[in-house]
């Protein structure tokens, strides 16, 4: 997924089999027009509000959702971009696909919504400090200050999010090649779907924006069922879930 502010650009995909670089040309094509798509939704869409001082504060769970699942979706993104010209099986590859096109286009829509909302592309501190309101639930706040403190992860500023790969096992995913590519791209992205769920349930459970409620609870809907999708397509594979970094 693409990055914002300083946060570097993914880096090349491995050199695909024959025909490789016709199919990943295509898909990124699609996934440049889900962006911009995804733009054009989050500036247009309707009860947001520009400028001040109406738009959600820097500190809201708004605008702390929109920052942090943007960087949360971008990783997503990156791998499966990988995958798309690495993995060996079909499945692998049609999985691939969808997050990218899907978390593309929700990304563009997020930073559509700082953009009208004249907040950062990204924040600048410690990630998820929105998830610290004093309604948060019982549920939510663990998955937060457990990770709180953890190593940076790429392009991050601060702590890693809950689920977001290290520098050290992306480079692992560009060298690997063939089942075991596949096998480890399930279960980096699987972890990293759980790590940004609870992300998206406190944002639909606490927001006041109409659209940030449904865009939550889309991903938090399309993420459960990638999930359980990438926990048979494991199984078959004789391979468990990462445990929660």
């Amino acid at each position: 997924m693409a990055e914002t502010g300083n946060t570097p650009a993914p880096a090349a995909p491995a050199a695909p089999a024959t025909g490789g670089w016709a199919r990943l040309g295509r898909t990124l094509a699609v996934g440049v027009f889900a962006l911009v798509v995804g733009v054009y939704l989050g500036i247009g869409a309707s009860g947001l509000r520009g400028g001040h001082p109406d738009s959600p504060a820097q500190d809201s769970v708004e605008v702390g959702f929109a920052q942090d699942m943007s960087v949360h979706h971008s990783q997503a993104v990156e791998m499966s971009t990988m995958a798309l010209t690495n993995a060996t099986d079909p499945a692998v590859r049609t999985l691939a696909y969808d997050v990218l096109t899907t978390q593309q286009s929700q990304w563009g829509m997020m930073q559509g919504w700082l953009a009208v909302w004249d907040r950062p592309l990204q924040a600048s501190g410690e990630p998820m400090t929105w998830m610290r309101a004093p309604e948060a639930g019982a549920e939510t706040m663990p998955a937060m200050t457990e990770h709180a403190g953890s190593p940076p992860g790429p392009g991050m500023q601060g702590s890693r999010m809950p689920g977001m790969a290290t520098p050290s096992e992306l480079d692992t995913l560009r060298g690997t090649t063939g089942p075991a590519f596949d096998t480890l791209y399930l279960q980096l992205l699987l972890r990293h779907h759980q790590g940004g769920l609870p992300m998206a349930r406190y944002a639909a459970a606490n927001t006041t924006e109409q659209v940030v409620t449904t865009l939550a609870r889309q991903i938090t809907d399309t993420q459960q069922a990638e999930s359980t999708a990438m926990e048979q397509l494991l199984t078959a594979r004789g391979a468990a879930p990462l445990p929660m970094n």
